[in-house]
């Protein structure tokens, strides 16, 4: 595997873990990307500690170890567990990591607006935020003046935008433009527009199966489900042995009967067979 590759595994495992938790209910997913913006800044700001969290010499355990012993006390369990899991993969470079945990802080953030139907909102929002900063020369040179306070940036956002846009918004752009990372505000802005459309088009199939799926029947079944719904799917999987046919598939609130059931047959003889 190349170097880029590693981070780009460690990455999508973070995502898949990070849609796990957050398919929970019960998990504040606005509270949970509140915490890894911090970690974020912790480790952009503390060079030699996300050096040691990406050691290769190091071994997983003792970085998640390390995660679990700094972070304990500080952040919610849930936040925790997912910082180790980042930390036990192999990283090609140590900004690799910091840029991978605010990814996920900004996917955490977008799926809070996702579970209270504001995402669609969010997504315009950001889209014409950046409409105005593009025709705007005195805004966006005062919201990427290098010198000037952070406080300043985020009461001139808080003019901007409190009240007039949902939350969600208004804390992405606020941490895009407090911390650019090196990035223009426009490459911030046009990333942020990207993710909130990979989380708009994801769709969770819940799949209970008679005995538990492989990787490969989890691909194909995967796949058959995007071309049925035209939409990526993200498939949370259990296990009934008291399946009727070996397998059940509900996709959101969509419970499947009749009317599609053929489709979802074939979708399992696919994977099955």
């Amino acid at each position: 595997m190349s170097a880029h590759g590693a981070s780009r595994e460690a990455l999508a495992a973070g995502r898949e873990r990070l849609d796990a938790l957050t398919d929970n209910t019960s998990v504040d997913a606005a509270k949970l990307a509140d915490e890894l913006a911090s970690v974020t800044a912790l480790l952009d700001r503390e060079v030699s500690l996300r050096r040691v969290l990406t050691d290769p010499a190091q071994s997983g355990e003792a970085k998640a170890q390390l995660v679990e012993r700094l972070l304990g006390a500080q952040v919610s369990g849930e936040t925790a567990d997912l910082v180790a899991g980042l930390v036990r993969s192999r990283w090609s470079a140590p900004r690799d990591l910091v840029d991978g945990l605010e990814e996920l802080a900004n996917t955490a953030d977008l799926t809070a607006a996702q579970k209270t139907g504001k995402l669609d909102g969010v997504e315009d929002e950001l889209f014409r935020f950046g409409r105005i900063v593009s025709s705007n020369t005195e805004l966006r040179a005062a919201l990427t003046n290098r010198t000037a306070p952070k406080s300043a940036k985020g009461e001139l956002l808080r003019s901007l935008l409190g009240g007039r846009a949902e939350q969600v918004t208004e804390r992405l752009v606020t941490r895009l433009v407090t911390a650019p990372r090196g990035r223009s505000l426009e490459a911030g802005l046009e990333s942020l527009s990207k993710l909130a459309a990979e989380r708009r088009n994801r769709m969770v199939a819940v799949v209970t199966s008679a005995v538990p799926l492989s990787d490969a029947q989890k691909q194909r079944l995967g796949g058959a489900l995007a071309k049925l719904y035209g939409r990526q799917m993200h498939l949370n999987l259990d296990v009934d042995p008291a399946v009727l046919g070996g397998i059940r598939v509900q996709v959101g609130d969509e419970v499947i009967n009749g009317s599609i059931q053929d489709r979802i047959d074939d979708a399992a003889r696919r994977v099955t067979g």
